[in-house]
């Protein structure tokens, strides 16, 4: 009689080219929708519009008072002399005006993307602006302006400021005027409020900014006084692009002398206590004034200090705004996250499953992405894209560019996970009659996903803070919001414990998740340390 055949099947060893097969092919569908979404993108009407009866106009209401800014009595409203300009020139050619908010430093690539028709944002008509955007007759003339600390020496001009400390706002006219009058340290500050707060505080010994920052932000101080001589002469202008819409230049160009004409202008900027004799000069309005300051004072009245009360009020008005800006930052976060764990995955399995050529070019697209910064990244995606006929919207744009960056390194992470696994695992479950699928899936992954959730859950963490750079992508989320009302109410202390206090709520709850799911996954795990 013979006996039965006791020996295991020999192991069914897992099938290199099928699997590779079926991996390249996943890669390439995945890249094919990219691809294919990117395209649908392009083809759709792009967001700029030159017959459009909505006129859009860029600007960043961070730049401060009075030019566009948060109401300081209502976070809702964006108010500023130059919304006034633009709200009257609608007016004066028959469209509805729409604000676009961007960042300051890529309001002009924003205009050369479509995402607008024009800029007003205190750009003034340099030779340099001038070969990068096309620019409409001055809108507001203006100079320089000296402030020191009350009970200083007065300051005659810059001859004196010479061996000085000097502030002023980066990449502004006054920087370059400064900087090329040469003997003075110049500080160069991205908002005003920094650089008349380092005057009282010592740190620096002027400022020397356009006058209308000066009126608002060292005006109403008492620390501070104006002195000396108006510096140089500054000039605003609104931007176009460049060779872009010749038809709407002119039209801009007939309203704005037309509110000169009129009077319009000189009322605007009364109200915001603007008017300065070059503006007299340029207009030949030699009026006394013609319009009460009520913008101007609304602006010191809500900006003063007040007491806890006033001030726990005022906080209470910014949480709805702050509200939705968590939504959207949690929106951007929670989507980008999932497209870094898809992709993540699919490059880990190349490294580790795909053989050689997957495994190389899922290590290509990982040094390059880890490589660079994620703030380039934006901005090559949203303002890079387009020069090669792919428009983005700018949420779109910002998921995109955090789940592309992330999948690199959650790539890492989960090729970790798959090789902590004992090899003979795979083996012994292909002995099983189990396919390599099979095998991953119920064997490996669920393993490995175990080992990579607290990691996984520290980069999401992670991607809720990284998402504040999408802010300068044109998307409000809660940074940019936390700039607006600090920049407004000179509030950076308070409202940001506050937006700290947000941004803490919004990460806990997921810090909890991942320890549930952690004691989740792991139950029946046999453990192979501590008592036997």
């Amino acid at each position: 009689m013979r006996l039965p055949d006791l020996r295991l099947p020999e192991p069914r060893l897992p099938e290199p080219r099928l699997l590779r097969a079926r991996l390249a092919f996943a890669l390439l569908a995945a890249l094919t929708l990219l691809c294919a979404a990117g395209a649908a993108r392009a083809q759709t009407p792009p967001v700029h519009e030159p017959f459009s009866k909505t006129l859009r106009y860029g600007g960043d209401a961070t730049s401060g008072a009075p030019y566009t800014f948060k109401d300081p009595a209502d976070p809702d409203l964006t108010v500023g002399f130059e919304v006034d300009i633009m709200n009257q020139l609608g007016r004066e050619l028959g469209r509805k005006v729409e604000f676009i908010q961007n960042d300051w430093s890529n309001l002009i690539p924003g205009l050369n993307a479509g995402l607008y028709d024009a800029v007003i944002n205190g750009l003034e008509i340099t030779p340099e602006h001038q070969a990068a955007a096309d620019f409409t007759i001055p809108y507001y003339v203006t100079y320089g302006q000296i402030v020191i600390r009350k009970g200083d020496p007065e300051v005659a001009g810059l001859e004196q400021l010479r061996g000085k400390s000097v502030g002023t706002l980066k990449s502004s006219q006054m920087e370059r005027v400064l900087r090329a009058f040469g003997g003075i340290d110049v500080r160069s500050y991205e908002q005003e409020i920094d650089a008349y707060s380092d005057l009282k505080l010592k740190r620096i010994d002027a400022t020397v900014m356009d006058f209308p920052i000066a009126v608002y932000y060292a005006q109403p101080d008492d620390a501070l006084q104006f002195t000396g001589t108006p510096v140089g002469r500054i000039e605003y202008g609104i931007a176009l692009k460049k060779g872009g819409d010749p038809q709407l230049l002119a039209s801009l160009n007939s309203g704005l002398s037309q509110m000169m004409q009129d009077g319009e202008m000189r009322k605007i900027l009364d109200r915001w206590a603007l008017w300065t004799p070059m503006m007299a000069q340029v207009t030949g309005d030699n009026r006394p004034l013609q319009a009460q300051p009520e913008a101007y004072t609304h602006f010191v009245e809500a900006t003063q200090p007040r007491g806890l009360v006033a001030q726990l009020e005022r906080y209470a008005r910014f949480l709805p705004q702050l509200f939705w800006a968590a939504v959207m930052t949690m929106e951007i976060s929670i989507l980008a996250m999932i497209l870094a764990v898809a992709l993540g995955a699919g490059l880990a399995l190349c490294r580790v499953y795909g053989g050689t050529l997957l495994d190389r070019v899922a290590q290509v697209y990982i040094e390059c992405v880890r490589g660079t910064p994620l703030l380039i990244q934006v901005l090559f995606i949203y303002y890079g894209l387009p020069k090669i006929g792919v428009q983005l919207d700018p949420f779109v744009a910002g998921v995109l560019a955090l789940g592309l960056n992330y999948a690199a390194y959650e790539a890492e992470n989960y090729r970790a996970g798959l090789l902590a696994i004992p090899r003979h695992q795979m083996e012994t479950a292909i002995a099983l009659n189990m396919t390599e699928r099979e095998a991953l899936r119920h064997v490996i992954i669920p393993q490995a996903a175990r080992i990579v959730l607290p990691p996984t859950t520290n980069d999401f963490i992670s991607l809720i803070k990284d998402s504040s750079l999408v802010s300068v992508i044109s998307l409000v989320e809660l940074t940019k919001t936390y700039e607006q009302i600090s920049t407004t109410y000179y509030d950076y202390f308070g409202t940001g414990l506050l937006v700290a206090a947000v941004y803490l709520l919004l990460g806990l709850p997921f810090v909890r998740l991942a320890r549930w799911a952690e004691k989740h996954v792991s139950r029946g795990t046999v453990r192979t340390t501590g008592r036997k």
